[in-house]
C-alpha cells in the first residue's frame, strides 16, 4: 500500500481509505449497506492485511452506530489505525445540536470519542460549512481540542474555495492549528474539485481526501447503456438521486465507455481504473472507498500497486472532460493561467 502526506502535514496517510458509512445500516443509510460488527471486523482485518490503515466514519452515519461498529471493529489494536470522522450536521431538534459553534464542537467531539472508545481522533473534519459560526470561534475551539490531546489534525468537507481560503487566512493570523484535508466530492463523472479546490489545496498545502470517488455509485461497472440498474445500486434510491451530484445519461455511459475500454486492455475492472485515475491526480492524499461486502473490498483494493499510461489517463480525461463554470473556462483562455492538471 502507498502513502502519502496528507497535506502539508507530516501524517503519511494510505492512498485508499475505508469509508464506514455502510456500517450499521440505521435510517436512511440503510441503502448505503447494513454492515454489522462481525463483518465490520472482517472487513478491517482485510484492509489492514493490504496495509490499509485509514477508516473514515461520521457522527450522523447511521445516527452515530457507524462509529460503534467502527470503534469496535478496531478494538485491540487502536494505535495500528488512523481514524477519521466528522462533525457538524444536525444530531438532534435542538438549535444548538448542529453547527461549528464551540458549544456544538465540544460536545460533538466527546460523543464521537464515547463511541469509537477511543481518546483520540487522528483527523476530524467539520463535515459542511458553518456560515453562523465565526472561523476565529470555530478554529480556536479546534486548536483548543487539539492542545488536549483529542484531535491530532484537522480539515474540512464540502467547502467552497473562499471559506476554505479565509479559514487558513484565520489559522495564520492567530497561530491556530490549519486545516490538512479537504474531503471533497471528486471522481471521473464530477471534475468540478479541479476548477478551484485542487489549485487551493495544491497552494496551501490541503490535501485531498476524496468521497464518493465512483461517482455516487455510477462507475461500479455495473450501470451500462440499455441495461437495468442493479438490485443493490443505490442509483434505485431516488432520495440518494435527488441528494447526490447530477450526472447525465449520455456523459456518464461516454465516461464508462472510456473506462471500459482501458479496462480491457490492462485486465482491471471498471472501478479499478477509475479509482486509479484519480491516484494519479495532482494533490490527491486518500480515496474513500466503502464495500457493502468483502468481495467489494478486495476488488477497490485491486486500484494500487499499478498505474495507468499517459495515454489511458488522456483517453479518460478526454472523454469525462466538461466546460467548467465561469470565470475559469474564461481564465483558461489565458496562457498565463493555465489549469492544474
Amino acid at each position: 500500500m502507498e502513502y502519502r502526506s496528507l497535506g502539508r502535514s507530516g501524517l503519511k496517510v494510505p492512498v485508499l481509505t475505508l469509508g464506514t458509512g455502510t456500517f450499521g445500516g440505521v435510517g436512511g443509510f440503510s441503502s448505503w449497506g447494513t454492515t454489522g460488527p462481525e463483518e465490520a471486523r472482517r472487513l478491517v482485518d482485510i484492509c489492514l492485511e493490504s496495509g490499509l490503515t485509514m477508516f473514515d466514519s461520521a457522527d450522523i452515519y447511521s445516527r452515530g452506530e457507524s462509529e460503534r461498529v467502527l470503534g469496535a471493529a478496531v478494538a485491540g489494536r487502536r494505535d495500528s489505525v488512523l481514524i477519521s470522522t466528522k462533525v457538524t450536521f444536525p444530531t438532534g431538534r435542538g438549535p444548538n445540536d448542529c453547527g461549528s459553534s464551540r458549544h456544538y464542537l465540544i460536545r460533538a467531539v466527546e460523543a464521537s470519542l464515547k463511541r469509537l472508545g477511543t481518546d483520540y481522533i487522528d483527523l476530524l473534519q467539520l463535515h459542511g460549512y458553518d456560515a453562523e459560526t465565526p472561523h476565529e470561534e470555530v478554529l480556536s475551539t479546534l486548536d483548543t481540542l487539539i492542545k488536549a490531546g483529542k484531535l491530532r489534525y484537522i480539515g474540512v468537507s464540502n467547502f467552497s474555495g473562499w471559506h476554505l481560503m479565509k479559514a487558513l487566512g484565520v489559522s495564520d493570523r492567530y497561530g491556530y492549528a490549519r486545516y490538512v484535508a479537504h474531503q471533497a466530492y471528486y471522481s471521473l463523472v464530477g471534475r468540478d474539485y479541479e476548477w478551484e479546490l485542487m489549485p487551493l489545496g495544491l497552494a496551501e498545502g490541503v490535501g485531498a481526501v476524496v468521497w464518493s470517488p465512483l461517482g455516487w455509485g455510477r462507475l461500479t461497472g455495473k450501470i451500462r447503456r440499455g441495461a437495468p440498474l442493479p438490485e443493490t445500486s443505490r442509483r434505485r434510491d431516488q432520495k440518494q438521486n435527488d441528494i447526490g451530484p447530477h450526472v447525465g445519461d449520455e456523459h456518464l455511459f461516454k465516461v464508462v465507455d472510456a473506462l471500459d475500454g482501458v479496462a480491457a486492455e490492462i485486465g482491471k475492472t471498471v472501478p479499478q481504473v477509475a479509482l486509479n485515475w484519480l491516484l494519479q491526480r495532482p494533490g490527491v492524499a486518500t480515496l474513500i472507498i466503502g464495500a457493502r461486502n468483502e468481495q467489494q473490498l478486495r476488488d477497490n483494493l485491486g486500484a494500487v500497486g499499478w498505474a495507468l499510461t499517459k495515454d489511458q489517463i488522456a483517453r479518460l480525461d478526454a472523454a469525462s472532460a466538461v466546460m467548467p463554470a465561469y470565470p475559469y473556462w474564461h481564465q483558461r483562455q489565458f496562457s498565463r493561467n493555465p489549469p492544474p492538471v
